[in-house]
């Protein structure tokens, strides 16, 4: 009687011949198969082992900015010179140029410009530098109560001057006071609401006061231009 080897031995010798073929195969499958031979996108991301693909070897773009976790790349990362200018600077940058422009503008109609805290600064046409502010030569040539004039001076950007203020300048060369006399800024008498006298100057110089609804001429004290 044959052994159950013996009737089996075809069937056994199959078997450890698809079993040389395989390993084989394996061996030569390890040999052959390289980056080369693999099909563009075949192998998910999930397979690739972390660092096996260095960054040299990825197309440019190949990885959007979404795909790329917060804080994952510092500046350290980060070539400055590859960076465009940052649009706010550019802003800037206009600003700084349009505030030259704007101090080029004043300065054509300024007379005894001086820097001021490193700004070219002076006098519009009709003023004049004196105590550390612009003063109009002439006075208004409207006739206006006190509040109308101080009024008429604030939307002007400046301020009425102080008594003794006008009476110094009043002494400069090539100035006068209006006929009678001007307002100032002082009030020196309260005597109940919107009853009050307004501090004035004369022509000859003198500090007199006046009710402030009388109607007079006045002068402004404006603040530089730069």
């Amino acid at each position: 009687m044959r052994s159950v080897f013996d009737r089996r031995s075809p069937a056994l010798a199959v078997a450890c011949l698809a079993l040389f073929v395989a390993l084989g195969g394996t061996v030569y499958a390890a040999k052959r198969i390289d980056g080369h031979t693999i099909k563009v996108k075949s192998l998910p991301g999930n397979r690739l082992r972390p660092k096996s693909v260095p960054g040299n070897r990825l197309r440019p773009g190949a990885i959007p900015g979404s795909r790329i976790a917060p804080g994952s790349i510092t500046g350290a990362q980060v070539d400055a010179a590859t960076l465009g200018r940052v649009p706010s600077a550019v802003r800037a940058e206009s600003a700084g140029s349009a505030r030259d422009a704007a101090t080029a503008l004043h300065a054509v109609g300024a007379d005894s410009a001086r820097t001021i805290n490193g700004y070219e600064a002076g006098c519009t046409s009709g003023t004049r530098r004196f105590a550390g502010a612009c003063w109009q030569v002439t006075p208004v040539p409207t006739v206006l109560s006190a509040l109308g004039a101080a009024s008429s001076c604030a939307e002007a950007g400046g301020e009425l001057p102080s008594a003794l203020g006008l009476a110094a300048f009043a002494q400069q060369p090539g100035v006068a006071i209006a006929p009678g006399d001007e307002w100032t800024g002082d009030v020196p008498e309260v005597s109940g609401a919107n009853a009050y006298a307004v501090a004035t100057v004369t022509q000859g110089g003198q500090v007199d006061s006046e009710i402030s609804t009388a109607t007079k001429q006045f002068r402004c004290v404006l603040p530089f231009v730069h």
